[in-house]
C-alpha cells in the first residue's frame, strides 16, 4: 500500500484494513487500527506498521480505545455500539458481550472512555445526523438514518451541542447568521464570532485571512458578517472587553458563551471554566478532579478541540512533568497568559 492509501483508510476508519496494518502516533505514543474512533492524528505524525510487535518495538503502546491486539472486552462493547447506534441497546446485552455484570460494564466503559455505554451511542446517532444534513439529507431522513425515534429527541440531543436547528446546521450552517470581528492584541490577532445564543468561537493567529478561514471551514454556508460593517453591538463591547482583558489586565468580560461539542467536550470545557486564574493543571489531575481518573487521553482531546481560548481555558492544563504540553495557537501564547495570570 502507499502511504496515501493508508491515510484514506484511516481518515475513512476502515474495518476491512483492520488487523491488515496498524498506524503509530508518535506525539500520543499509542499505535491504533484503522478504524479506530479516536480523532485522526496530524499525517506527519504518523507511521504504519504491519503488526502489532512492529509498532511495541519503536516505542508505541496499544490504543485503550480500539485495542488492537483485542484483548479488552471493552473493545468489544464499543464496536457493537457502533454497528447497532440506531438501536436500542441494553447494559444487559452489553455485559453479555464482555462477560461483565450490567454495573461494571457501565463503569468500567466510563472509566476507559470517559463517558457511559448510553452517552456514547448519543455522540454516535448525533454525528450520524449532523454527517445527513450535510449531505443534504432532509430532516424527517436524517432523524430516521440516526436511529432517533421523534423529533423531540434530537433537538434535547442538538441543544447546546450543534447550537442551532438542524435546517441551519445542515450545509454548515446555511441560513444562520454570525457576527465576527477580528482585533490586534498583545498575543498577535484574535476573531471573536458569534451568533445570537453567545461567542463560539475565539481564536488567536498572526493573519487575518487564515482566521477567517478557520470560520469560514466551521461554518462553511453562514452568513458571516464582520464588524463593523455589522450592526452588532454586543459582538463589539464583548470583543473590546476581552481585548482590555488580554492586553491590559482587566477582568475577565462576563459574556455569554455559545459551546459547540459532543456531551463530553462540553461536560471537559465547563470544567475548564471552572479552574481560578493562575491554578495550573495536570492533565491528569484534570481527569480525576472530573471523576474519570482514567480517561486523560479522552480529555486532552477534548481540550485539544476547544474553540473558544481563554474563556474556556485550556491553557491552564500542562503535562505531568510540568512543561507546557500543547495549546492550538502557539506554546508561546500559553506561556504569556499562565504568566499574566500568575502575575495577577
Amino acid at each position: 500500500m502507499t502511504e496515501q492509501e493508508y491515510l484514506k483508510a484511516v481518515k475513512n476508519r476502515d474495518k476491512a484494513f483492520d488487523e491488515k496494518f496498524y498506524y503509530g502516533v508518535i506525539t500520543t505514543g499509542v499505535y491504533c487500527k484503522p478504524s479506530c474512533p479516536s480523532r485522526p492524528a496530524l499525517p506527519e505524525n504518523m507511521r504504519f506498521y504491519a503488526t502489532c510487535e512492529a509498532a511495541e518495538n519503536d516505542g508505541l503502546r496499544a490504543c485503550k480505545k480500539c485495542n488492537p491486539r483485542n484483548d479488552n472486552p471493552l473493545s468489544k462493547v464499543a464496536e457493537y455500539i457502533e454497528d447497532h447506534a440506531d438501536e436500542k441497546i441494553t447494559l444487559d446485552t452489553l455485559g453479555k458481550i464482555s462477560n461483565l455484570s450490567p454495573h461494571h460494564v457501565q463503569r468500567k466503559f466510563k472509566a476507559v472512555y470517559g463517558v457511559s455505554p448510553k452517552e456514547y451511542q448519543n455522540g454516535l446517532r448525533l454525528n450520524r445526523f449532523k454527517s445527513a444534513l450535510k449531505e443534504g439529507d432532509d430532516i424527517s431522513g436524517a432523524l430516521y438514518e440516526a436511529g432517533y425515534g421523534s423529533s423531540s429527541r434530537i433537538y434535547e440531543q442538538i441543544d447546546g451541542r450543534i447550537g442551532m436547528t438542524p435546517a441551519a446546521y445542515r450545509a454548515g450552517g446555511k441560513g444562520e447568521e454570525i457576527s465576527y470581528a477580528i482585533r490586534a492584541c498583545s498575543l498577535g490577532l484574535i476573531i471573536m464570532a458569534a451568533t445570537d445564543r453567545g461567542v463560539c468561537m475565539i481564536h488567536f493567529g498572526d493573519n487575518e485571512d487564515a482566521l477567517e478561514d478557520q470560520l469560514k471551514s466551521e461554518y462553511p454556508y453562514a452568513a458571516l458578517k464582520r464588524t463593523p460593517d455589522s450592526s452588532d453591538e454586543h459582538l463589539n463591547r464583548w470583543i473590546e472587553a476581552f481585548e482590555q482583558h488580554i492586553s491590559f489586565g482587566a477582568k475577565a468580560p462576563d459574556i455569554p458563551l455559545h459551546l459547540n461539542g459532543t456531551a463530553f467536550q462540553i461536560k471537559v470545557w465547563r470544567f475548564l471554566m471552572s479552574v481560578k486564574p493562575g491554578e495550573v493543571l495536570s492533565y491528569k489531575e484534570q481527569a480525576v478532579r472530573m471523576g474519570i481518573p482514567k480517561a486523560v487521553r479522552a480529555v486532552a482531546s477534548a481540550n485539544a478541540r476547544n474553540n473558544i481560548g481563554v474563556l474556556v481555558p485550556c491553557h491552564r492544563i500542562l503535562r505531568g512533568d510540568g512543561s507546557l504540553g500543547g495549546f492550538r495557537w502557539g506554546l508561546d501564547r500559553k506561556r504569556a497568559l499562565i504568566d499574566a495570570e500568575r502575575k495577577a
